[in-house]
C-alpha cells in the first residue's frame, strides 16, 4: 500500500430503481440488496480497503446519510465522511473530495468509484487498478476502467476506444456514448471496440483539478478561492455556500466526454453497477425454479424466476407467479412484471403525486 493513493467512494445517490426497499431516507448503498448479510458500501469499503488503509478511504455522501454512514463503516475515520449540502450529481462531488485530498497531499492519486458496484474476480479487478494507478503516477492522465460487454445492455455507458495500447493494457478514448437503444447496442457489441463504462477512475488529484480548471471553470472557481478553509472547521460553512452556486453535471458529461487526456482499461472480471432489481435477480443465488429469494419465511408455489425480497420472519406465500418482482415493506407492496420494471421510476413519480411522500 501506498501512502500517496485514496480511494473516494461516491454514496449520495437515492436509488429509485430499487424503490420501494430503497428509499429517499435509507437507500440503496446503505441495504442489504443481494441477501449476503453485507449492504453494497460495506462490500465496496471491504474491497477497496484491501487497496488502501482506512484512513485513505473518503466516502462522499448526502447530509443525511452521514449518520448511517458512520453507523455502517465504523472503520472509517469520522472526518474522512464528507458532507454534500445538495445534490448536485458527480462533478462537483469529485471537484470537492479532489480538492480535499489535494491539500492533504498535493502528491495522492485517487481512486473514485461508486458505493453500489458488483465486483467479483477481485484479483483480476486489483490487477486492472494497479495498472491503472501506476499508468497515472507518471502520466497527466484520466483513467477509466471499461468492462467488455457480454451482452447488448441498454441500461449502461458505452466507451469507445482506440485499437494500438499507449501502454500495456490501456488505450485512448474516441467516444462515449450514454445509454443506447438496442439496435445501437447491438453495433457496439459487434464492433469489438466499445466497452462498457464502470464509472469507477483513477487519476492524479492535481489532473483532474487541471481538468475541471480548463472544462468546468465554474466549479473551478468555486472551489480555488476557498481551498485553504478545506478540512478545518470553516469547512462546512464554505461547502454550504459553494454547493448552492454549483451546476449540476455528471463527470462524464462535464469532463471525460470533453478532455483530450482520456484512456480506458478494457476489463473482464464480473461487473455490475446494480442498478435494478433484474440486475440484482441475475446476481443471486436461486432455488430450482429459478427464484432469488431474500427473506427467511418464503414459500412458493407454481411460481418460476420472480426476484423476492421481503423482511424475516414474515410468512410470504406465492402462487402462480412467473417472471414478476415482488418486494414487501413495512408499508409498501410492489408486484411487478419483470419487464416492466424500467416503468419503477414513473410509479414512484405517481405515488409522490397521489399519496403521501412518507412512502417515498
Amino acid at each position: 500500500m501506498e501512502s500517496n493513493q485514496y480511494i473516494a467512494i461516491m454514496a449520495g445517490g437515492v436509488g429509485s430503481r430499487f424503490w420501494p426497499k430503497s428509499r429517499t431516507a435509507y437507500p440503496k448503498q446503505f441495504l442489504d440488496i443481494l441477501g449476503t448479510g453485507k449492504t453494497l458500501i460495506q462490500s465496496t469499503f471491504e474491497r477497496y480497503n484491501k487497496v488502501v488503509p482506512a484512513k485513505n478511504i473518503y466516502v462522499v455522501t448526502s447530509k443525511d446519510y452521514l449518520d448511517i454512514v458512520k453507523q455502517q463503516l465504523p472503520q472509517i475515520p469520522v472526518e474522512n465522511i464528507v458532507a454534500e449540502p445538495f445534490r448536485k450529481n458527480t462533478a462537483p462531488c469529485i471537484a470537492y473530495i479532489a480538492f480535499k485530498i489535494h491539500e492533504i497531499n498535493p502528491d495522492s492519486v485517487m481512486i473514485a468509484a461508486p458505493a453500489d458496484n458488483l465486483i467479483r474476480d477481485e484479483e483480476k479487478f486489483f490487477e486492472v487498478l494497479k495498472n491503472g494507478l501506476e499508468f497515472v503516477k507518471h502520466i497527466d492522465a484520466l483513467v477509466t476502467i471499461g468492462i467488455k460487454p457480454t451482452h447488448p445492455n441498454t441500461g449502461y455507458g458505452y466507451i469507445q476506444h482506440d485499437h494500438s495500447e499507449v501502454a500495456p493494457g490501456i488505450y485512448k478514448v474516441k467516444t462515449f456514448t450514454e445509454k443506447p437503444n438496442l439496435e445501437l447496442a447491438k453495433v457496439f457489441l459487434k464492433s469489438g471496440d466499445f466497452l462498457w463504462n464502470s464509472g469507477i477512475f483513477t487519476w492524479r488529484s492535481k489532473t483532474i483539478l487541471a481538468a475541471f480548471e480548463k472544462l468546468l471553470p465554474e466549479i473551478h472557481d468555486l472551489f480555488i478561492g476557498e481551498k485553504e478553509k478545506l478540512n478545518t472547521p470553516q469547512e462546512k460553512e464554505i461547502i454550504e455556500d459553494i454547493y448552492a452556486k454549483c451546476p449540476s453535471i455528471s463527470i462524464d458529461f462535464g469532463v471525460m466526454e470533453k478532455a483530450s487526456n482520456v484512456y480506458v482499461l478494457p476489463s473482464s472480471f464480473y461487473w455490475s453497477d446494480l442498478g435494478t432489481w433484474t440486475s440484482a435477480y441475475e446476481n443471486m443465488g436461486k432455488d430450482y425454479f429459478g427464484n432469488a429469494v431474500v427473506g427467511s419465511d418464503v414459500m412458493v408455489f407454481d411460481t418460476q424466476n420472480c426476484m423476492v425480497h421481503v423482511p424475516d420472519k414474515k410468512l410470504v406465500l406465492l402462487q402462480g407467479l412467473e417472471d414478476y418482482i415482488v418486494v414487501d415493506t413495512d408499508d409498501v407492496l410492489m408486484i411487478c412484471k419483470k419487464d416492466k420494471e424500467q416503468e419503477i421510476k414513473n410509479f414512484v413519480a405517481e405515488v409522490k403525486r397521489n399519496k403521501d411522500e412518507k412512502y417515498l
